[in-house]
């Protein structure tokens, strides 16, 4: 029996007891985790279609290890333009372990059930004879809270104008949110972002930014090469 189910945004052929490479899973080694979105299902000549996916269908499977891919090199030239870049990227990777395959009946993970609140009581009916309410003051409009100055974020070496938009609109607009974002996390956030990027010194580099420690960085971004040292 075989099923073709989606991991992370990417579609694999998998079977039981089979081992699977994927893009970063959040979890620890040695965690079970499952898959709901199968596409197909096949045991002998009895195969089965989703629609896209096939309702009550699962994957389980068990994380077995974290890793990083080949490196990859990406060289871009411009003639008659002295443009070269190149860069290096590592894919983060999970194996995973296919430990069952389920055709039907699968219980999803219930949704964590949301404290209601409590509804505000029906105001009384005034009544027409009632004496006309006295005119009140119209409240004072509370000020704006300035928000806090976003940092030019591509200064970093290996962020682009693309890359530094995605970020402030994930919620991390200046050099101290950058420098408190893993790694991994980060290349989750971008990957919708053309192009390998390698976000394994950005932290670091904008620790620097953030203590104000330009000349420091500035000298570390001359030995860097697309962001990764």
């Amino acid at each position: 029996m075989y099923a073709i189910v989606e991991i992370a945004g990417q579609q694999f052929k998998v079977a039981k007891d089979q081992k699977v490479f994927v893009h970063r899973l959040a979890g620890e080694e040695g965690d079970k985790v499952s898959f709901d979105k199968v596409l197909l299902t096949a045991d002998g000549d009895q195969v089965t279609l989703g629609a896209p996916a096939i309702d009550g269908a699962q994957v389980g499977a068990k994380i077995t290890r974290h890793l990083k891919g080949d490196k990859v090199i990406v060289f871009k030239k411009k003639r008659r333009k002295g443009y070269r870049v190149k860069n290096g990227h590592r894919q983060s990777l999970t194996e995973i372990i296919i430990e069952s395959i389920v055709a039907s009946g699968a219980k999803k993970a219930a949704p964590k059930k949301e404290t209601k609140k409590a509804a505000p009581k029906a105001e009384k009916k005034v009544e027409a004879k009632a004496a006309a309410p006295k005119k009140e003051e119209a409240p004072k409009k509370a000020a704006p809270k300035k928000s806090a100055k976003a940092d030019d974020l591509k200064k970093i070496e290996g962020i682009g104008p693309k890359i530094a938009s995605t970020l402030v609109e994930a919620g991390i607009a200046t050099f101290a949110d950058l420098a408190k974002t893993d790694a991994a996390k980060i290349s989750e956030i971008i990957a919708g972002v053309r192009g390998n990027h390698v976000t394994d010194t950005w932290p670091e580099q904008a620790k620097l930014a953030a203590d104000g420690k330009w000349d420091e960085l500035k000298k570390w971004q001359d030995e860097l090469d697309g962001g990764k040292a």
